[in-house]
């Protein structure tokens, strides 16, 4: 299994982190389609956590499930914490003056969604992205 571990601090990090995103997909064969769907996911949320979380890490890993292969990507901050995930999960819901894709846009790129957060406790989203996604 492959793993790699970037921290993301500054707007510089996330060219390369998305090209090592891209690296990942290519590995285990991922068509251009869901490589732009897995990338356009990550780079939303490597955005957000430095936009609201002054940055944080992020775990690549390729896996493997019932003869499945994928990448998953752990997005770890210690940042304010999400205090209503509900809200954060609608569509046009920003507390930014951005029209970003936000987190409900993330989601519907990826095969797997998951968030984890509490105010003061730092967020951990993780996506994951099937070689042969939707």
């Amino acid at each position: 299994m492959t793993k790699d571990t970037m921290q993301i601090v500054r707007e510089q990090d996330v060219v390369p982190f998305r090209n090592r995103v891209r690296e990942f997909a290519v590995k285990i064969g991922m068509s251009l389609v869901n490589q732009t769907k897995l990338i356009t996911a990550a780079s939303e949320l490597v955005r957000n956590m430095l936009k609201y979380a002054n940055g944080g890490k992020v775990v690549l890993e390729i896996i493997s499930k019932s003869a499945q292969t994928g990448v998953r990507l752990t997005f770890i901050d210690e940042g304010p914490g999400i205090a209503d995930i509900s809200l954060a999960m609608q569509d046009g819901f920003t507390t930014g003056k951005s029209l970003g894709l936000g987190l409900p846009g993330a989601k519907r790129l990826v095969n797997e969604f998951d968030l984890k957060s509490a105010p003061g406790s730092g967020t951990i989203v993780t996506v994951i992205h099937w070689k042969h996604g939707r």
